[in-house]
């Protein structure tokens, strides 16, 4: 048995809606009473797309399809002497926004509801730690956050490759 834990694979399932993105304020650790993107570990068998989809329908009764990975990152848990409790791949999946439906907290969540960045601004000690920086990336990757074009660039820095190649061709 080794020393380590297990590097365990999770996702968020990121559904952008206008100016809002879909949250959930989360019933258990990690995170607990904390808002933050619906997600959960993938399940033997399952792909990155479907667990997306899953946990977003489990967790606040959306039904959507899994566009695309939006980003992924690492969350390692270390006790106090360092050692390392846990560690989890994370890959943040786009889901699409596929209408009015209505919301129920479920499974895990205690609430769910749409917010925009300036909501999550205003309360950072009630979202979940880079919950901003993800919701910015998500609204931006759909062309709504406000960010910086650089002097001769049609496009904002973080714009999408296909965008880029667009924007270049037009």
């Amino acid at each position: 048995m080794s020393a380590f834990p297990p590097v365990s694979a999770a996702i968020l399932s990121v559904v952008v809606r206008a100016s809002h993105v879909l949250l959930i304020r989360r019933a258990n650790p990690p995170d607990q009473g904390l808002w933050g993107f619906p997600g959960g570990r993938v399940e033997r068998g399952e792909t990155i797309m479907q667990a997306a989809e899953r946990e977003l329908r489990e967790e606040t009764g959306f039904d959507s399809r899994a566009e695309g990975v939006l980003t992924a990152f690492d969350v390692l848990d270390e006790d106090d002497a360092g050692a390392i409790r846990f560690h989890y791949v994370i890959v943040a999946v786009r889901c699409a926004d596929t209408g009015a439906q209505a919301l129920r907290a479920a499974d895990d969540a205690l609430d769910v509801g749409w917010f925009t960045l300036e909501q999550i601004r205003a309360a950072p000690a009630r979202m979940s730690p880079g919950l901003l920086e993800l919701a910015t990336l998500a609204l931006s990757s759909r062309g709504i956050a406000p960010w910086p074009t650089p002097a001769g660039r049609s496009h904002p820095i973080h714009a999408s490759p296909t965008q880029i190649i667009e924007d270049a061709a037009s």
